[in-house]
């Protein structure tokens, strides 16, 4: 449904006059930089290289990481979620999870007793976020994932509740190696084509670059003010 755009004429006319100067009404032409690094960067890299650039900056974000195949991801999940002292656990509802050999842990067949399990569920509303809140462990799954600065990026929908990455005390995420590209320009130029090819695109995107971590004050580094405390991410080989 397209909306209708009211008031724009005026609107702009009066940011123009507080300006002081004219409104510009033709098209701005792109410029033509000389240097243009942002497409420059980790170029030619394999998808080996990117993984060991992003292992590099993960020590720089305080964010563990770990390497798999789907033979070996149930055991890695597993211990990650018992060192950090087990559930409750909260997830989306992917069919990732499935493709990738967790269904019994997501069924809460853990090797390990008592470890709640808690899949996103849209039809009970806020009882999701009361799940997420009281999870100890939060697992997501990286759409795409940037290689230069460790961030992992989350798309959004009714599934896959952007709380699950934040509310919980720690968070896992996990990451198909397909998915490394080496910074943000090449992340956008990813969603663009996503949306391309399928006319959608989520209505919430995160980018997320491993715990909770915030320097405002005094630039004294605190951890877990606004999200989780620590972080894992457990890397795929799928290809």
């Amino acid at each position: 449904m397209n909306g209708t755009i009211q008031n724009r004429d005026s609107f702009l006319n009066q940011i123009a006059d507080r300006l002081n100067r004219p409104r510009i009404s033709t098209l701005i032409e792109r410029p033509n930089w000389k240097f243009q690094p942002q497409h420059e960067v980790l170029k030619d890299a394999t998808q080996d290289e990117l993984l060991e650039v992003l292992k590099e900056h993960c020590e720089k974000i305080h964010t563990n990481i770990f390497t798999t195949d789907l033979k070996g991801l149930p055991a890695a999940v597993n211990d990650v979620v018992l060192d950090y002292g087990g559930g409750p656990i909260v997830t989306w509802k992917d069919e990732r999870f499935s493709e990738w050999g967790l269904d019994a842990l997501m069924k809460q067949e853990w090797p390990s007793e008592n470890i709640d399990v808690f899949e996103w569920d849209y039809t009970i509303g806020d009882q999701n976020i009361h799940k997420a809140e009281n999870a100890n462990v939060g697992i997501t799954i990286s759409d795409i994932t940037l290689a230069e600065s460790g961030t992992v990026v989350l798309f959004s929908d009714k599934d896959k509740g952007r709380t699950v990455s934040f509310l919980p005390a720690a968070s896992i995420m996990l990451i198909a190696k397909s998915t490394l590209v080496p910074r943000m320009t090449q992340a956008a130029v990813k969603m663009r084509e996503i949306h391309q090819r399928t006319g959608h695109v989520a209505s919430c995107i995160n980018f997320i670059t491993g715990p909770s971590n915030s320097a405002d004050i005094e630039l004294n580094l605190v951890v877990g003010v606004h999200g989780p405390v620590k972080a894992t991410y457990i890397v795929i080989n799928d290809l």
